[in-house]
């Protein structure tokens, strides 16, 4: 009588990989499955940048408070923009929080897939985790730039207006719009090594196409909405508004600044699904 050699206990599960066509949208049962990963690229990043630096968390401090020095001696004595009625240094500050931000987690981002391209070659990571995480920890950051804007109030005497209460939804479009355009560049960074080399020179010309030293009255009222299209324009008027209370809190940047948002982020999740399975031969 023979025995078959095989035994059912000793069969290993095979996983089949499938190359998919059309329109692939995130897994989220799976994102949410590497969630502790997620975390630790997050603590990751925060550790990295802070842990061998002799000023530390300082450097949060320095950037926005050096910036706004130079924008209110520049911009605010010299050129005369327009201040809304507030001081210059505190309607500069309220722009560099959230633009800062955004910046700052969209230059980590881009430069982070490139940095983890060996880690992708060893094992599968959803890898849409390595550019979010980044933005994730710039929070820290701002929640630092956040204490120093406070404070700034509180030496200027001006008290917070009513419209503070709306700052969680300017948050969250603010984390939108640095997610959206890190997903972006973040992929073609990977493919395109120019992104990387030209990223300072973008950055810088966005900051000028943005309102940060300026106010957008400077815009004509016919343009203004256009001009929203532009999504970092819409969060800092709102952080202005929010803040300051200078003018009428800008609903309809804030709507048009939001769909563009949004609207980049859902085609850069896409896009992005599409390329990853090529990024490890590119890294």
């Amino acid at each position: 009588m023979m025995r078959s050699s095989e035994n059912p206990c000793d069969t290993k599960p095979v996983h089949v990989l499938k190359s998919q066509t059309g329109i692939q949208l995130p897994n989220l049962k799976e994102l949410f499955a590497y969630k502790d990963l997620f975390r630790f690229l997050v603590w990751r990043q925060i550790k990295v940048r802070y842990a061998q630096s002799i000023l530390g968390i300082g450097w949060a401090v320095i950037q926005p408070l050096f910036s706004m020095v130079i924008f209110t001696i520049i911009f605010g004595n010299l050129a005369k923009m327009d201040s809304q009625g507030a001081p210059y240094a505190l309607f500069s500050l309220a722009a560099l929080l959230p633009w800062n931000y955004v910046s700052n987690s969209v230059t980590e981002g881009v430069a982070s897939l490139v940095a983890e391209a060996e880690t992708m070659k060893k094992v599968y990571f959803p890898r849409i985790l390595i550019p979010l995480s980044a933005a994730t920890a710039k929070l820290v950051d701002f929640g630092i730039a956040f204490v120093m804007m406070i404070a700034m109030m509180v030496f200027y005497q001006y008290p917070p207006p009513a419209t503070l209460t709306l700052l969680p939804l300017l948050m969250l479009l603010m984390v939108t719009t640095s997610a959206a355009v890190s997903i972006w560049l973040t992929c073609l960074a990977i493919q395109y090594r120019d992104i990387k080399y030209a990223l300072n020179f973008l950055v810088q010309l966005a900051m000028y196409a943005s309102p940060v030293v300026y106010s957008t009255t400077l815009i004509p009222q016919q343009y203004r909405l256009a001009y929203a299209i532009n999504p970092i324009a819409g969060v800092i008027e709102g952080f202005r508004a929010a803040f300051l209370g200078t003018q009428a809190f800008p609903w309809d940047m804030i709507l048009v600044s939001g769909v563009s948002s949004l609207t980049l982020l859902a085609s850069g999740v896409i896009f992005f699904q599409s390329k990853e399975r090529l990024f490890t031969d590119v890294a």
